[in-house]
Formats: structure tokens, sequence, C-alpha cells
């Protein structure tokens, strides 16, 4: 079989923004594709040759990607009205034509790529890492975790920091653009996983207090867009509601002033 029949032409309809003040508008491409190829692969052949179905060379279109093996997260963006990573998104199991736009809920920054500082700040907002240095850090021996435990945490050190579950998250921004306060479903998935750490334990109380301020964890409205968007099967609603059974508790705590 030659090279040309291995090949197969599919429909690229791309909303791009030259920069982020100026306004969308649609490009449409026609695109030889490999079969097992994914969107990645077919919006890098594109830069090679970024010319419209009518004959129009325009400037390549502006993507982020790095590991190709949905690990890193960069390469989010709605596929055909879905947040999904670019590089597992296979061109043969998507409809056609293929609507490629950017991740909604982040600032544009220009064409596919978003700016996503605001998912990092809300990771900040939350605690969302463990401290190393402290007195715990000279525990002899270290603090052991059941393998239940494990298992049930390594769920959540999955996330990539994608974004996609924001992006599905209507508490998160609104179809204008505009923010709202609330973190997101991943942060507080984070959170979750921080608090379950033996090391972590140390900061779960500033963690819970963090989520239950404003734009925290009653902003959530359930809707569970976020645990059906989740590239990596995450079971975030799951993570919402211990964190729920965890901030009553706090709440208790603080009334009572226990520790």
């Amino acid at each position: 079989m030659n090279e040309t029949r291995k090949r197969k032409t599919v429909e690229l309809r791309i909303r791009r923004r030259d920069k982020p003040t100026s306004r969308p508008y649609w490009q449409r491409f026609d695109v030889p594709v490999h079969a097992g190829a994914n969107v990645v692969s077919v919006l890098m052949d594109l830069r090679e040759r970024a010319i419209t179905s009518d004959g129009q060379r325009v400037d390549p279109v502006a993507f982020e990607h790095n590991c190709m093996e949905e690990v890193c997260g960069a390469c989010a963006m709605l596929i055909n009205g879905r947040p999904q990573p670019a590089c597992s998104a296979l061109i043969e199991e998507l409809e056609t034509p293929i609507r490629l736009e950017p991740l909604p809920k982040f600032p544009v920054v220009r064409d596919l790529m978003v700016d996503r500082s605001r998912l990092l700040d809300n990771l900040k907002r939350v605690n969302a890492w463990i401290r190393i240095d402290g007195p715990w850090d000279n525990y002899e021996p270290a603090p052991r975790i059941s393998p239940a435990d494990w298992a049930a945490n390594y769920l959540y050190s999955r996330c990539m920091s994608c974004g996609c579950c924001m992006a599905a998250c209507p508490q998160f921004g609104d179809a204008f653009g505009n923010e709202t306060p609330f973190v997101g479903p991943a942060p507080l998935a984070q959170v979750r996983l921080m608090n379950a750490h033996p090391s972590g334990q140390n900061d779960k109380v500033s963690r819970l207090h963090a989520i239950m301020a404003e734009g925290g964890l009653s902003d959530c409205g359930n809707a569970q867009n976020c645990v059906r968007v989740c590239p990596k099967e995450i079971p975030l609603t799951t993570a919402i509601g211990e964190l729920g059974r965890q901030t009553t508790v706090q709440l208790v705590k603080d009334l009572f002033g226990a520790s």
C-alpha cells in the first residue's frame, strides 16, 4: 500500500484568536492524516502547511503539547464540545468535521493556548502541597500507609492539572468568561489527597479553613460535570463528599475550641 492510500483527509474547524484582546474567528482546514493519528499530531502536521480549505495561507495554529502520553495536561482543549487532552483524542474516534476550541473558563493567549494561572493560584490558595520542613521530618521510622489508603490516595495523585474539570464546571466562571470565587474541583481533590498524607495532616486544619471560606466547598453545585470529563477518571465527587464531612467536623471543633 503506497503512502497516498494510507492517508485520508479530515476537516478541522478551529476557533482562532490572534491575541487575547482580539475577536475570535473560525478557520477551516482539510488535513491528510495517517491511521492512528491523534489531534496533536494533526496540528503538528498543520504547522508545516497552514493552508485553509479555500487555499489561503495563514499563520500556523498556536497550541500547547508536551508529553504525548496524557500525563502533563498541556494539550487540553475543547474537542467537539468536550474538554479533553488532544494527545489521547484519536482522529478515527471523533465525529467529523472536528471542532477545536480553546479550553473555556481560562483566558486565551492565542488560538488554542490558554493561561492556566488561575488553576495554579487556586492550588496555592488551598495549600495543596506537603511541607517537608518541620518537626515531623525526623520521623523514625517513617509513617506507614496501609495498602488500602495507598490505593485510594493514588487515584487522586493522577491529577495532571489539565483544567478539563474546571472547564466543565458551571460554578467555575460563567459562559461569558467572567471569573467566580469558586476554587474548582481539581484543587478540592488535592486538598483531600494532601489531608490524607501522614505529613500533610500537619496542615490539614489550614486547608480545611481555606475551603470553608468564600469560593470554597460550599460553592460546589454538585453538577458532577467534573467527574464525567476527567481524563484520569479521578473520583472528584467522592473527594468533595469526603471534604464535606471533614469540614463539618472542623466546624464543630472551631465552635467548641477543640484542637
